[in-house]
């Protein structure tokens, strides 16, 4: 299962290292860290259709299903 948002598309990003001043300074190597969406397991249910669909989802993406509906949100995806 890959670390990604169904609906949203986020992935994992790099970050981390060192300041720029600390680099002007110090010739250590940096340290890349990977950061991971907040991806949330929840089911889902679509009234329009009468059904229970569980996806691993982010939290933003759960905020767009609060506040656009979860059939209208999910369309929009591609989902179904």
């Amino acid at each position: 299962m890959a670390k990604v948002c169904a609906i949203t598309k986020r992935g994992p990003i790099t970050g981390g290292g060192y300041s720029n001043r600390t680099r002007a300074t110090q010739f250590n190597p940096t340290g890349t860290k990977i950061k991971y969406p907040n991806l949330q397991k929840k089911r889902i249910y679509i009234p329009e259709l009468k059904k229970t669909v569980t996806m691993t989802i982010s939290t933003k993406a759960l905020k767009t299903i609060q506040k656009n509906g979860a059939f209208k949100t999910l369309k929009k995806a591609g989902l179904i």
